[in-house]
């Protein structure tokens, strides 16, 4: 990874839905994870349960965390923290709620269209009718996110939030 001093190792993309790793892991190879077959991935699993994979150098979850509810997050990131090798690191985007409400007011437009408090808190209303996996079970703040990476044996841990009510979370596995 040019400019972090990460040469490029194996990275699991869970719930990689048909995108592809983000551009700054260029050189990565990419282990695809999803629970539905429709995006071909390598592996068809749930995070809450990987299954037998070699180790890898990272892991990137870019909104997906989200779909799963919030007893389950605690299983997925000790899921993540069993597959990464040591000093290997954890990558997350999840929605930031902090300051949403959970209203039909259009809070930030996006590529998927006008993005409201609604869709933050409960997955993007017209995709949720058809394709139940993308409704939101779970809401997070950077204090929510950073604890939980914290309570699964991250550390040092990094939250940050970002523009269009997203929070970037990173742990290393020590």
């Amino acid at each position: 990874m040019e400019g972090f001093g990460l040469n490029p190792g194996l990275a699991l993309h869970v719930g990689c839905g048909g995108d592809p790793l983000p551009d700054w892991l260029e050189g990565w190879r990419e282990l695809r994870l999803d629970i539905s077959p429709d995006h071909a991935p390598d592996i068809l699993a749930s995070m809450t349960d990987i299954g037998d994979v070699e180790p890898v150098d990272a892991v990137v979850c870019c909104h997906s965390l989200e779909h799963i509810r919030g007893h389950e997050v605690p299983v997925a990131l000790s899921e993540f923290f069993r597959v990464l090798k040591p000093r290997g690191f954890v990558f997350i985007i999840v929605p930031d709620c902090e300051d949403a409400k959970p209203t039909d007011e259009v809070l930030f437009d996006s590529p998927a269209g006008p993005i409201t408090g609604l869709d933050l808190f409960y997955g993007k209303q017209d995709l949720v009718e058809t394709m139940p996996f993308m409704a939101h079970h779970t809401a997070f703040t950077a204090e929510t996110l950073g604890k939980a990476l914290e309570r699964a044996g991250f550390g040092p841990v990094q939250v940050r939030r970002i523009s269009h009510y997203n929070l970037i979370g990173v742990g290393v596995k020590p």
